[in-house]
Order: C-alpha cells, then sequence, then structure tokens
C-alpha cells in the first residue's frame, strides 16, 4: 500500500487569476484611451472562467483562491498600481517602435550634439514653456559631457498662438543652419512675440526677410503638423518631452535623469 498526495492546483489556480486581473487592468486603460465598448471587459473573464474550468477547478477551489487574491490586494494595493504602470509603459513602447525611422529622422537642421551618435534624444518642446526654457542648460551639459550623443528637436506648439510663430521662425532657423544659436538665444530672451523674434533672429545672423517667408511655407507648416501627430500618437501632451531609446520623459528632467536614460538607452543598444 502507497501513500498518494493529491496534487494541490492552488498555485496554478492564482496564476489563472492573476492573468484575468492583468487582462481586466489591460482592458479597463485600453477602454480609457479608446474609449472601447464598456462590454468588451467581459472577455477576460470569459476567458478565465473557461481555463478555470479546463484545469478541473471546483468552485470550492475557486472561491477559495479569490479569497486568498482579494485578501492579498487589498493588503498590497499598490500591486495594481505596479502592474498598471507596466503595462502603460508597454504601450508607450510599442507605439515608440512604430513610428521608428520616422520620430528619429530629423527636419533638416534640428539636430545638436554627434549627427551619427549611438543614442538619439528627441526632445519635443514649446517656446512658451518654462520648463523647456529650464532644460536647455542641462541638454547642453549632456551633450558637451558625451560627444556620442544625437539631439532632435521638435517644434510642437501647443501653448499658445505665439507658439506656433516661435515654432514656424525656429524652423526658418534650422533652413539656414543657425537653429541651435536661434533656440538657446530664443529661451533666453523669454516671450516670443513678434519683436522678440525677429531680433533674435538678427542677433544670430539669420536672413530675416528669407526667414518671414519661409514661415508661411507649405514645408514649415507640414513639419509642424507633423510633430503634432507625432504626440499624439505616442500619448503625451506637454512640454518638454524626451524620447530616449524606447524611454518616454515627461517634464524637466534635470541632467543626472537624462544621463541616466542615456546610458539605459546605450546599455539596450
Amino acid at each position: 500500500m502507497t501513500d498518494s498526495v493529491k496534487p494541490n492546483r492552488l498555485p496554478f489556480t492564482l496564476l489563472l487569476i492573476a492573468l484575468f486581473l492583468i487582462s481586466a487592468i489591460g482592458v479597463y486603460l485600453y477602454q480609457q484611451q479608446s474609449g472601447g465598448p464598456a462590454d468588451s471587459a467581459a472577455a477576460p473573464g470569459k476567458d478565465a472562467e473557461a481555463a478555470l474550468r479546463a484545469a478541473g477547478v471546483s468552485d470550492k477551489e475557486r472561491k477559495a483562491t479569490e479569497a486568498v487574491v482579494r485578501a492579498y490586494l487589498l493588503k498590497n494595493p499598490e500591486v495594481i498600481t505596479e502592474a498598471i504602470a507596466i503595462l502603460q509603459n508597454r504601450e508607450v513602447e510599442g507605439r515608440i517602435s512604430a513610428l521608428a525611422g520616422v520620430i528619429d529622422r530629423p527636419f533638416a537642421g534640428n539636430v545638436a550634439g554627434n549627427p551619427k551618435g549611438d543614442v538619439t534624444i528627441v526632445e519635443f518642446s514649446d517656446y512658451n514653456c518654462g520648463y523647456c526654457r529650464a532644460s536647455v542648460a542641462d541638454v547642453e551639459r549632456l551633450i558637451a559631457s558625451d560627444g556620442n550623443i544625437r539631439v532632435i528637436y521638435r517644434e510642437v506648439p501647443v501653448l499658445a498662438p505665439s507658439s506656433r510663430t516661435a515654432a514656424l521662425w525656429a524652423l526658418a532657423a534650422a533652413k539656414q543652419g543657425k537653429h541651435a544659436a536661434f533656440h538657446k538665444a530664443l529661451f533666453a530672451a523669454g516671450r516670443p512675440d513678434d519683436g522678440t523674434l525677429r531680433k533674435v533672429a538678427q542677433s544670430v545672423g539669420m536672413d530675416v526677410a528669407a526667414a518671414q517667408q519661409f514661415t508661411g511655407s507649405a514645408e514649415a507648416k507640414t513639419e509642424i503638423d507633423n510633430n503634432l501627430a507625432m504626440m499624439q500618437q505616442v500619448g503625451f501632451n506637454g512640454t518638454p518631452t524626451f524620447i530616449i531609446g524606447n524611454q518616454l520623459l515627461q517634464g524637466a528632467q534635470g541632467y543626472i535623469r537624462l544621463r541616466q536614460a542615456v546610458d539605459q538607452a546605450r546599455k539596450a543598444g
């Protein structure tokens, strides 16, 4: 006569319910972002039920497991926050990957640092943005400290009507090979009104008449529209926003955080 041990299905059941919770969180996030139908949330629950039945898990075992999971989540609600953060990060990474070859292809002249650098920083900024202004020194320090970084500037005028005018002038500066100087000087000058724009353009040696003409061109308008479309596709609405590798960093980051993101992107290859 031998002793037999009944297989313990609890870990398997826990796994199934955990997968159900993750699926439900994913559906919730999708609905929040896309306005999808509310009844789509029922799908993960049906899938979990089917999986439990197929595994031969009894109602008693299921209810016991659900009680354990519920107690754990009530005691450790941060698990849900962490799961949501992971899902959001994965979604962002996917949207960035979908724009590979586009988001890192600059408007001619809108590049700083090493044009052939192994790590690319894409910065979306608005000339009315105080946090963008505060980030200028951090980005310049990063470029100076690392000779293998390429920075692409993308103009996204979202804060005021004058933001769009300033963005068009910045593109005109890039067209004349003066973007780096114009970018720094305009942020240093303060709010970008018409007088300030012309004064800054003159101070960095731009052909003001040619710049004025370019600001009304289809090329300049298309670039702005494309940048705003990228902003929507990636899924952010504020400035400054930095994309470094597959990382999305929103708001003024400071030199150390930017440095860490560059190191991480470089390590990831």
